[in-house]
């Protein structure tokens, strides 16, 4: 199974929250954990903001921050993918992501495209 990791879902892993031990077990029964490069600026800028507004301690975040973005297996480049993601996810009938998304983004589970991981 090709699991694609979401920031929100990476950092809910890392901070052990609600969702942690569900989102684990689909990473630890993964094939092959991918993310876009963008992965690593959308959990960066969490941390930062955690830093920022939440005022956690920089030592946590960095910490922090270096577990997330060691969670994927892989990095893609979304342009050297997205002509063919794009022609099979139109030939399949299926989204761009040719796995399992874990997200936590209310928007992905609203657009009835993603299944939710039941908050």
């Amino acid at each position: 199974m090709i699991v694609v990791l979401d920031a929100s879902a990476a950092v809910e892993v890392v901070l052990k929250r609600k969702s942690a031990s569900k989102i684990a077990s689909y990473l630890s029964k993964a094939d092959w954990v991918i993310a876009p490069m963008l992965f690593i600026s959308e959990v960066t800028n969490v941390f930062w903001k955690y830093f920022k507004i939440s005022e956690l301690p920089i030592e946590i975040c960095e910490r922090c921050l270096e577990q997330a973005i060691a969670l994927p297996d892989e990095y893609f480049s979304e342009k050297e993918l997205y002509r063919e993601a794009f022609m099979l996810s139109c030939t399949a009938d299926h989204p761009v992501y040719n796995g399992i998304l874990l997200t936590l983004d209310n928007k992905l589970f609203l657009s009835g495209l993603y299944k939710s991981l039941g908050s």
